[in-house]
């Protein structure tokens, strides 16, 4: 198998059945490394590539996303930029919405936040990008105080204080084990 081509203005839904097809057959053993690669770095170069990348990988039901491969993990690192924003973004929103699950006693959906927490805090201690530090440091000020680079984020999605606070502990776990 050879990589998948990346069509150059990708959807985000376009991204997301790419990267349903190229899951299945990275389980199915048919990609090579340099190939996934090749594919993955396509797909996250882009905002809507990589928007729907994370949300199907993230939320897999299967184990793949919890083993990441080092081909993963070179393909989102040549994305620095696009990579960290939606990583630590999505630490963020898995984080509150566990919360929010939980309030309203759905216990399985609150499993599936938790599951995306744990491999986004997974990817981003794996890839190492100084990038992700730096906005995860943004946001976790934000939560803290209500102010700054993410506050309209913040606002965005009306997270309370106990989100906040649940962010800021989930960023400091994240960024606590990758130094």
């Amino acid at each position: 198998m050879t990589s998948i081509p990346v069509p150059e203005n990708i959807t985000f839904e376009q991204s997301i059945a790419l990267t349903q097809s190229f899951m299945a057959q990275m389980q199915d053993g048919q990609f090579s490394e340099a190939d996934l690669e090749a594919t993955l770095s396509a797909l996250v170069a882009s905002e809507n590539g990589a928007r729907g990348f994370f949300v199907t990988y993230l939320t897999n039901e299967g184990s793949l996303p919890d083993h990441p491969t080092d081909a993963v993990i070179h393909a989102l690192q040549s994305s620095p930029e696009v990579v960290s924003e939606l990583l630590v973004k999505n630490l963020a929103m898995s984080a509150a919405m566990a919360i929010t699950h939980r309030r309203n006693q759905n216990e399985e959906m609150a499993q599936g936040s938790d599951r995306v927490q744990r491999r986004t805090i997974d990817l981003i201690q794996k890839i190492q990008l100084p990038e992700v530090a730096t906005k995860a440091a943004k946001l976790r000020q934000s939560a803290a105080t209500g102010s700054g680079d993410y506050q309209t984020f913040l606002e965005r999605w009306s997270y309370d204080a106990e989100q906040r606070q649940v962010i800021q502990q989930q960023i400091d776990r994240a960024l606590g084990a990758a130094t």
